[in-house]
């Protein structure tokens, strides 16, 4: 056998090396995440929330909602069921200097979205009209119409009215019946997007392939 062969075997081997590693490294299913996601109104539809509660600052006339679902991740929660309605919501509450007047939507979700030994307070969407101070934010709304609230140190919603009573946007091992519907903070990144390979693989792989082309480049300067 040649020095360009065995160098050419080697680069084969490390590269199939790699492939093999990449395969193990991507799980055979997604990991779910059970969590308060965090909704925005947007032209009378939600759309997902670029920060969370404690930070946003609705303006008057806005409506906010909270969806409480088993999802794969921010690309894949769910919305509330109930529309962001502001007009219906707050018809009853008038505008006063200032104040601000946000719609809430509290959609605690299915009893499949409940943590073990769990259940929805209520199967039906709970709305109330917050009247807060002018630079109010989305958790001062919240907090005027939904009580006890339930944070933890990194200012991610945890609880809403006492449910769930405990845990916080944890991985749940295997989620294959999660549904798909759109894009509250998001779920803790535990394993980021869970799929696919880590940098460190990738290089590490990357560092395979390019002493086997090395040795394969040298074999051919030496014939």
């Amino acid at each position: 056998m040649t020095r360009r062969s065995t160098a050419a075997g080697a680069l084969a081997t490390g590269a199939a090396g790699l492939l093999l590693a990449l395969g193990a490294a991507a799980p055979a299913h997604a990991a779910g995440y059970r969590y308060w996601s965090f909704w925005e109104s947007d032209a009378g539809k939600w759309t997902y929330a670029t920060q969370g509660p404690a930070t946003a600052r609705p303006a008057d006339g806005d409506a906010i909602g909270f969806r409480f679902a088993l999802s794969e991740d921010s690309a894949d929660a769910t919305r509330p069921t109930a529309a962001p309605d502001f007009a219906a919501i707050c018809a009853d509450v008038g505008k006063t200097a200032g104040t601000k007047r946000i719609a809430v939507v509290v959609d605690f979700g299915t009893p499949k979205d409940a943590p073990a030994g769990e259940t929805p307070p209520k199967t039906a969407p709970t709305t109330g009209c917050a009247r807060v101070a002018e630079n109010g934010t989305g958790a001062d709304a919240l907090a005027a119409v939904a009580t006890p609230l339930r944070y933890d140190s990194s200012a991610m919603l945890c609880g809403i009215a006492g449910y769930p009573k405990q845990g916080c946007g944890e991985a749940v091992a295997d989620a294959p019946d999660v549904t798909a519907t759109s894009a509250t903070s998001a779920p803790k990144a535990a394993e980021e997007d869970g799929g696919g390979p880590s940098l460190g693989l990738l290089v590490g792989g990357g560092a395979v392939l390019a002493l086997g082309a090395a040795a394969v480049w040298k074999s051919r300067r030496r014939a």
